[in-house]
């Protein structure tokens, strides 16, 4: 699946999401800008984020420090994953 050539700090973003091990230091601000960027990000009025990507909706809470925990960033992994967005074609 052919995306939109993403700029060097979204494809960091991206890049750290897909690692493995999973990384630790991803910061939710990143996260959100590039969200904004491939999918839609709406914050809702409870403080939760409404986030789809491709043909995926799900819904986060905004990390309680700067970074998002692990399993935020899992389900952020599969969601990028389903919509085609793969080590291998990031263009780097």
């Amino acid at each position: 699946m052919e995306h939109k050539k993403l700029g060097s700090h979204h494809l960091a973003t991206a890049e750290k999401i897909l690692a493995h091990p999973t990384s630790h230091n991803l910061e939710w601000r990143d996260v959100a800008a590039l969200l904004e960027e491939i999918g839609s990000i709406e914050e809702e009025a409870n403080g939760r984020f409404v986030v789809t990507l491709g043909a995926e909706t799900q819904v986060f809470d905004r990390p309680r420090g700067k970074d998002l925990d692990t399993q935020q960033t899992v389900d952020l992994r599969r969601m990028l994953q389903a919509a085609g967005f793969t080590m291998e074609n990031l263009g780097r």
